[in-house]
């Protein structure tokens, strides 16, 4: 039987920083990384963009070079699944029945991509975007490809829109409910990025929901609930993940849409931890809700707090959250979460392609939405912490930089 001193399922963003900080703290006991793919940890946000793009080689969007790992003594079984937990003996069983023992085990996963459940779903040329080979796939059909067609409204969507329409194909994007970003975004930001998308030539189409695919072995077209069939040698699907912690569950970890943490990440279980996309935390950014927060800031942060409390430190997760989009020539900054919002003021013109979208809960600052400008991300990160009281006027004053409201 294999054994380590800490053992980390997954080898994305959360798993590769959890061992890296263990080394910074310290650490001298072995790690190993479990990882079902194949490659060493590599960054996930250039897939739909510039890895797609070819604007990144592989090798540049590593998190580590191989000699790194090596150095610090952080072993890899890389092509692995772990398919089964067993707490009370520590250890865990790969698909291919081998058997892991561990002291302390961190649950990295992340999350698969939510697929379509109607019929063509399986066709190929039907795409998702979350690893390597997804991207791969994808480069390699493209010359062959003239319509795509993005099923999805989200940052995954948009961003796979706007670099498909760099490489000259006709896109048609299609989301469900009556505007883009709407889970994640008020109003205003959705009305703009719809209008940039279709300034770029995109076929923007709200509140449309998807019957089937179509095609024999590969997609040739959509069709819609209201029989619309759009022709497409492409489609690209951005719903959202699933988050793999069913081994987890099985073996008795509280939680249900993620796998229940403290706030020094652990969960119901003895010495297991978990990190990143998978972990539901209470999040006082958003109001003590129980959330997964998918994005690269939350897994390093997270992983952290789990590497400092394995070196017997005293530890707890209360970072602020903080994501981006670039999308064409536009950056989009955001910190803060504004679930629960219930007020927005616009802090500029959209029609400059520079403004910022402030979210209000009870007159409190909760998040910001900022395009094109720094300033504002930079010094509206002091009024979320503080859960700032500003009259909107001011915060619309744009004459008055946001610094300066903080009392």
């Amino acid at each position: 039987m294999l054994s380590a001193d800490v053992v980390i399922v997954g080898g994305g963003h959360g798993g590769a920083a959890c061992a890296i900080a263990l080394r910074k703290t310290g650490f001298a006991g072995s790690i190993l990384i479990v990882g079902r793919e194949h490659e060493l940890p590599y960054e996930r946000p250039p897939l739909s963009k510039e890895y797609l793009l070819g604007e990144k080689v592989f090798t540049r969007i590593l998190i580590r070079p191989e000699s790194f790992w090596v150095d610090q003594r952080i072993d890899f079984r890389l092509g692995s699944r772990i398919v089964s937990v067993d707490p009370a003996e520590h250890r865990v069983q790969t698909e291919d029945g081998t058997t892991i023992g561990y002291d302390r085990l961190i649950w990295a996963t992340g999350g698969t991509p939510r697929r379509l459940s109607c019929a063509g779903h399986h066709l190929k040329g039907v795409h998702t975007v979350r690893d390597r080979a997804d991207a791969d796939r994808m480069i390699d059909e493209l010359p062959d490809v003239r319509t795509a067609v993005v099923i999805g409204g989200g940052y995954i969507g948009l961003e796979a829109a706007a670099v498909l329409t760099k490489f000259g194909k006709s896109v048609v994007l299609l989301e469900a409910l009556d505007r883009v970003l709407a889970r994640v975004a008020g109003e205003d930001l959705s009305r703009f990025f719809e209008a940039e998308h279709r300034a770029h030539s995109v076929d923007v189409r709200l509140g449309q929901v998807v019957d089937c695919i179509l095609g024999d072995d590969r997609v040739t077209g959509v069709r819609l609930a209201d029989g619309t069939v759009i022709d497409a040698d492409m489609v690209i699907v951005g719903i959202g993940i699933i988050p793999e912690v069913a081994p987890l569950m099985e073996a008795g970890a509280d939680g249900g849409n993620g796998v229940a943490v403290d706030t020094a990440c652990r969960t119901s279980l003895p010495d297991i931890y978990a990190i990143g996309d998978c972990a539901l935390h209470a999040n006082r950014y958003a109001d003590g809700t129980p959330i997964r927060v998918e994005s690269v800031q939350n897994a390093n942060d997270q992983a952290t707090v789990v590497a400092k409390g394995i070196a017997g430190q005293i530890a707890d997760y209360d970072a602020i959250p903080w994501f981006w989009s670039n999308q064409y020539d536009l950056k989009l900054q955001t910190v803060g979460l504004s679930t629960g919002y219930d007020a927005t003021v616009l802090r500029g013109d959209p029609a400059t392609r520079r403004f910022s979208v402030v979210y209000l809960r009870a007159g409190h600052v909760i998040a910001l939405d900022c395009v094109g400008t720094v300033k504002d991300y930079v010094q509206g990160r002091k009024l979320v912490e503080s859960a700032a009281v500003i009259a909107p006027e001011m915060l619309a004053d744009t004459d008055v930089a946001l610094k300066d409201m903080v009392g």
